[in-house]
């Protein structure tokens, strides 16, 4: 069962604006957007919100309302989201699991998975109180909860209002100053006071820090605790749309704990299945995998053109100077490509990739740019430049430790030149290389296979015994075996619908199926010369037994 922490963060645009300098007065401040009916708040401060402003509210009628001026902001979701991508990254240190916001949450808070990562900052509750003083510490407003599923912990975070008794302390002791449950005050629709919007519709309380008091502690949901504490909680806190939320409401059913206790059948049928989906992600019932954040490329580099591209030589070009760029990066790191991906935009919005593999690391832009024009010939008028490409990118997809070696008088070195030449040939052929070598196993069949160019080559045994040239992938039964002695070699056999007499034969080599593999009857192996001069390389498929007819098989044949 996994542990979520949600970081639900008040305000956001409002807390961004004024880490970033840009809202400095003291005073009221909000964000408006357009909305129906024109400018609508979108986020507060503290001072706006102890003025009995919400979010969601009409500009012009909070102006003809509030008597004290209001700054406003105008609304940038692309900046917004750009600093809660900078705090999630910061947030990885606590986890390599952080998941931001999605458009069902709204899009201020983020997730992160402590799951197998709590004990490196002492347990759960440890790591909970230093994320919520370093956040209170950069003065960035927030509700953390901890539960088993994000759903409970964004509807406890975001919704919630009392503290749980078992709440500790960054140090594991329980939380002395922890507030206690306290009856709720409620409007003549059963709603608590102070969740009310203007509209009549809940909205989720938020953090008392925005209004100068102490933030609320984060609260703990221990397991199975989440259902209990879901229940009084109102039906927006499961991440509805808001055309069911209204729905609920009319009928009455405003709490979580409410919606469980009908039948799931009569819900279905009246809200759909995006209720009950919503519902059992909440409760643990049904899945819900956050989508960490991705790390950035560090290699890649990208260019644009306002003259379109569509020469093969210009592609080349470009990608020659994009891999001018990253090789200073690479060598700073100490790491060479083994591939690339680059990337053609055209005008038409078509996107074209082409994957460049490596034998060995390298970062020489002269060679990359040569593979990729091997790899552009080789693709000719299927590369479909139409009008034009308006931006080139190439990114490294695969690097490993290069480091420096010593060049030589006279050049390349041979097994540089070898590798050069397998790149040269792949880009040519369009496939990956790949070599025979000796495998870990006694079996003639999987003694040897194929495998990648790049792969380090095991060293063939120096003792093994005389192979035939031409080694069958599947063993062809030898029938109606006649031998002279029940563990001798064969006197006379069929095979392939002739019937070959024995000459002369050696053996036997017995080899037997390694330990860690199926256990098999052990195979004994005998070189033949037939009459008719030709040489094979047969098995019997175990000892002879009284019980049991010997098996004969033909596995090979010499020269």
């Amino acid at each position: 069962m996994p542990r979520i922490v949600c970081v639900c963060l008040s305000d956001w645009p409002v807390t961004r604006l004024r880490r970033a300098g840009l809202a400095p007065e003291p005073g009221p401040h909000a964000v408006a957007a357009a909305g129906s009916g024109g400018l609508r708040l979108v986020a507060l401060n503290g001072e706006a919100r102890a003025l009995g402003l919400r979010p969601g509210e009409l500009l012009g009628r909070v102006r003809a309302r509030v008597g004290v001026p209001l700054r406003i902001h105008p609304n940038d979701p692309e900046a917004d989201g750009a600093a809660l991508l900078r705090l999630c990254r910061w947030a990885s240190r606590y986890t390599p699991a952080v998941a931001p916001f999605g458009p069902a949450e709204g899009r201020h808070g983020l997730y992160l998975d402590i799951q197998g990562a709590a004990h490196l900052l002492g347990g759960e509750a440890a790591l909970i109180a230093d994320l919520a003083e370093r956040l209170d510490r950069a003065d960035i407003p927030a509700r953390i909860a901890l539960a088993d599923t994000p759903g409970a912990a964004f509807a406890v975070a975001g919704f919630g209002n009392t503290v749980s008794p078992q709440m500790l302390t960054k140090h594991g002791r329980p939380f002395s100053g922890a507030p206690q449950a306290k009856p709720e005050s409620r409007t003549a629709s059963g709603v608590p006071l102070g969740t009310v919007g203007v509209s009549g519709s809940p909205a989720p309380p938020h953090d008392p820090g925005m209004t100068g008091r102490e933030p609320i502690p984060p609260l703990l949901i221990l397991p199975g605790e989440a259902a209990a504490r879901l229940a009084p909680l109102p039906v927006e806190a499961l991440r509805l749309d808001p055309g069911i939320a209204a729905g609920l409401r009319r009928l009455g059913l405003k709490r979580i704990g409410d919606v469980e206790a009908l039948p799931r059948s009569g819900l279905a049928r009246r809200f759909g299945l995006p209720l009950l989906l919503r519902l059992d992600q909440a409760h643990g019932r049904r899945p819900e995998p956050l989508a960490p954040l991705a790390e950035a490329d560090s290699f890649s580099a990208a260019r644009g053109f306002l003259d379109p591209i569509g020469r093969q030589s210009d592609v080349v070009a470009a990608a020659r100077e994009l891999m001018g760029e990253i090789a200073p990066r690479l060598e700073r790191a100490g790491f060479g490509a083994t591939a690339l991906r680059l990337t053609l935009h055209r005008v038409d919005g078509a996107v074209r990739s082409l994957e460049i593999g490596l034998s060995r690391p390298d970062r020489c832009p002269t060679r990359i740019a040569s593979l990729v024009a091997l790899r552009l010939e080789r693709l000719g008028a299927a590369l479909e430049a139409g009008f034009g490409f308006e931006t080139v990118a190439l990114a490294v997809t695969g690097a490993e430790i290069m480091p420096a070696t010593q060049t030589e008088l006279a050049g390349s070195g041979q097994g540089e030149r070898i590798a050069t030449l397998a790149d040269i040939l792949a880009q040519r052929i369009g496939r990956k290389l790949v070599r025979l070598a000796p495998q870990e196993s006694h079996q003639p069949e999987r003694a040897e296979g194929a495998v990648p160019w790049t792969v380090p080559a095991l060293p063939y045994p120096d003792h093994l015994p005389v192979r035939p040239l031409v080694l069958f992938a599947r063993a062809e039964p030898a029938a109606d075996v006649f031998a002279l002695a029940p563990d001798g070699p064969p006197h006379r056999f069929r095979w392939r619908r002739q019937e070959h007499r024995v000459a002369r034969a050696e053996g036997p080599e017995r080899i037997a199926s390694e330990w860690w593999h199926r256990q098999g009857e052990p195979r004994d192996y005998y070189r033949i010369e037939c009459e008719a001069g030709r040489r094979l390389w047969l098995y019997r498929d175990g000892p002879y037994r009284a019980d049991r007819p010997a098996a004969w098989f033909v596995h090979g044949i010499f020269p």
